[in-house]
């Protein structure tokens, strides 16, 4: 026991040390509001509670990404309680105590703003963010996750929508399509962007090198194409070794309509129909999913799939 008296005595001969204890004993805290109360860096916060760890004063708890620190006075001896009764009382009332006491109540404050935020906007969460921040911050997210000396391809691009998207975060996005009117309302739309190359060409004689590009992708295009087969192939040939080719587009649906609006050749595409035009072009179909429906959206279901070179 005087062992333990010692030790418990030099774990507190250390001002920081008291000053953890004293706002844990009152609340449960993340070392980033740790570091707010007692107007220290992480590091130092961080070995402070290691040390009150080590020696039985403080325990820790993961919730999600934070580490929640709290005592464990429900298990302390009667000894270790009178110490740090008497270790507490000499300094209740100092200029840093009370400081700390002001800062643990606006830290409280704000966790219960936060959480009354969130706890109200939970259900509306979704619409909130589109409304804050606009549609398209998940797809700029999911760009900028991009490697930055890559080039990526934009088959079958139209106005190119993905390319204008992605081209800041990348070394080179080649745009191709064969149609001139929509190459036009690309160049426009892409103008002054210096990474981009557009290409007028079919997508069965794609001009570009053996295993030039890291990823592909074929976005509502196979429904216009007389011979997938083909236009899959000359993907396959461009794609490095492992890039990934993304294809997106309509499943199977029976708007006969489609074929004189806007010209498809078939109303669709099946899994197992892609899965054997990609095994015929040198590629597996590694994923395929159905995508969720956009309640304002009026077209058919979509899929989302990715093809790799075998």
């Amino acid at each position: 026991m005087i062992t333990d008296s010692l030790e418990w005595l030099q774990t507190l001969a250390d001002a920081t040390r008291v000053r953890l204890l004293a706002v844990l004993s009152q609340q449960e805290l993340s070392v980033g509001e740790l570091c707010s109360i007692l107007q220290m860096p992480q590091s130092t916060v961080s070995r402070h509670l290691k040390v009150l760890s080590a020696d039985g004063w403080v325990e820790h708890r993961r919730d999600g990404t934070n580490q929640l620190y709290s005592t464990t006075a429900e298990r302390w001896s009667s000894s270790r309680e009178h110490l740090w009764s008497w270790v507490v009382g000499q300094q209740e009332n100092s200029a840093t105590v009370l400081q700390d006491q002001a800062r643990l109540r606006q830290v409280l404050a704000q966790r219960s703003r936060s959480e009354a935020f969130f706890r109200s906007a939970a259900d509306e969460w979704d619409r909130l963010r589109v409304e804050l921040f606009g549609s398209q911050l998940d797809a700029f997210i999911l760009a900028a996750s991009l490697a930055a000396d890559a080039v990526v391809a934009e088959l079958g691009c139209g106005s190119a929508p993905l390319a204008q998207l992605v081209s800041p975060y990348v070394r080179q996005v080649i745009a191709v399509d064969n149609s001139t009117s929509m190459l036009a309302a690309a160049r426009q739309r892409l103008s002054g962007l210096d990474n981009v190359v557009i290409q007028q060409a079919s997508l069965t004689e794609l001009p570009l090198e053996d295993q030039s590009v890291d990823v592909a992708w074929l976005v509502m295009v196979l429904p216009y194409v007389e011979s997938p087969e083909l236009v899959l192939s000359e993907s396959t040939r461009i794609l490095k070794r492992s890039a990934p080719l993304v294809v997106v587009d309509l499943v199977p649906h029976d708007r006969q309509a489609y074929r004189q609006e806007m010209g498809h050749v078939r109303l669709g595409v099946a899994e197992d129909e892609l899965s054997r035009w990609l095994d015929g072009a040198g590629m597996r179909l590694s994923k395929y999913h159905p995508l969720p429906p956009d309640p304002s959206a009026k077209g058919p279901a979509l899929f989302a799939a990715v093809g790799h070179r075998v």
